[in-house]
């Protein structure tokens, strides 16, 4: 039997807090949980996208408990701020705000763009809100990840301040990808070992057209190149993908249903591009316990954010 949305148990009186809501998946996302009863957080960095966003989703779902947040999650000071900003419990982190194969960019934290924002962003708002999340009973992180995470060859464990090395977009987004996994992997095992009451689970959308291509911020003639071949592969996606409201069941399935720690989600059709999410397989290397430890202490040295394992900075 099929999962859609329609098995969303009621969410009345949760709690959740989405990034990245202003097109695609988490758009998405954020209806269908407010359509089932849930209070959601919507966090973007462009406030005039997200109360767009917000009044998109209100029509959608009239009386819905909306609430922006204002949050670039590859600037580590804009993390911080917005997490000081969600008061109370949170039963659902949904860590979907994400770039993909964009130029090469370092941020104000001198960290490349990709990992910083589909990784060491995410750690670092996980970790600030990790207590509000053990306090609901019942918290769950999602993280999303990608099919791109099959293809980095090794985890991201060299220095990410360390700028001598040759930039490649897509091997940049397939490491910042297997880091996901890895994450997430190694939160549902220390938190299960601790006995607190958060679980991490992981999704991916198959092949769908979410606009995620070309969220860089370059101008001029790289701008336009990258604008130019962003259009190219959306269109390619959304030939042999799925629409961005179907590529969000995965994530929906992750966040709300009856699952274990540790389960990741992607769609049931052929090599998991397309069609109804159930339960699949992540690839070994996502399970090396070693790798998973390793990268944890990096994240935490380089957001200087510690959880699960003494106190939070």
């Amino acid at each position: 039997m099929s999962w859609s949305p329609a098995d969303i148990p009621d969410q009345t009186g949760k709690r959740a807090l989405v990034t990245g809501v202003t097109s695609g998946i988490g758009e998405h996302t954020v209806i269908e949980l407010a359509r089932h009863g849930a209070e959601v957080i919507l966090g973007a960095r462009n406030p005039a996208k997200l109360e767009a966003t917000i009044a998109k989703v209100a029509e959608a779902v009239p009386g819905a408990a909306l609430h922006p947040l204002t949050i670039d999650v590859s600037d580590l000071a804009s993390v911080r701020r917005a997490a000081s900003q969600v008061d109370g419990p949170l039963d659902l982190l949904v860590n979907n705000a994400g770039v993909m194969a964009t130029p090469h960019q370092r941020t104000a934290d001198g960290l490349e763009l990709q990992m910083a924002t589909n990784h060491f962003g995410p750690f670092a708002l996980t970790g600030l809100l990790f207590d509000q999340l053990a306090a609901s009973g019942n918290g769950r992180v999602v993280a999303i990840s990608s099919q791109g995470s099959r293809m980095a060859r090794r985890p991201p464990l060299d220095d990410p301040h360390d700028q001598s090395g040759r930039y490649g977009r897509w091997r940049a987004y397939f490491a910042s990808k297997l880091a996901d996994l890895l994450f997430i992997l190694e939160l549902d095992r220390r938190a299960r070992e601790q006995k607190i009451p958060v679980q991490g689970l992981a999704a991916h959308p198959g092949y769908s057209a979410t606009g995620l291509m070309g969220t860089g911020r370059n101008t001029g003639n790289t701008g336009e190149k990258m604008r130019w071949t962003a259009n190219i592969m959306q269109a390619v996606f959304a030939s042999v993908g799925q629409p961005p409201e179907m590529g969000a069941w995965p994530t929906l399935m992750a966040a709300t249903a009856d699952l274990p720690g540790s389960t990741y989600v992607g769609p049931s059709g052929p090599l998991q591009m397309k069609g109804p999410p159930r339960i699949v397989a992540a690839r070994q290397l996502a399970h090396d316990r070693e790798a998973q430890r390793e990268l944890w202490e990096l994240s935490e040295r380089t957001t200087g954010v510690r959880f699960l394992d003494g106190a939070k900075l």
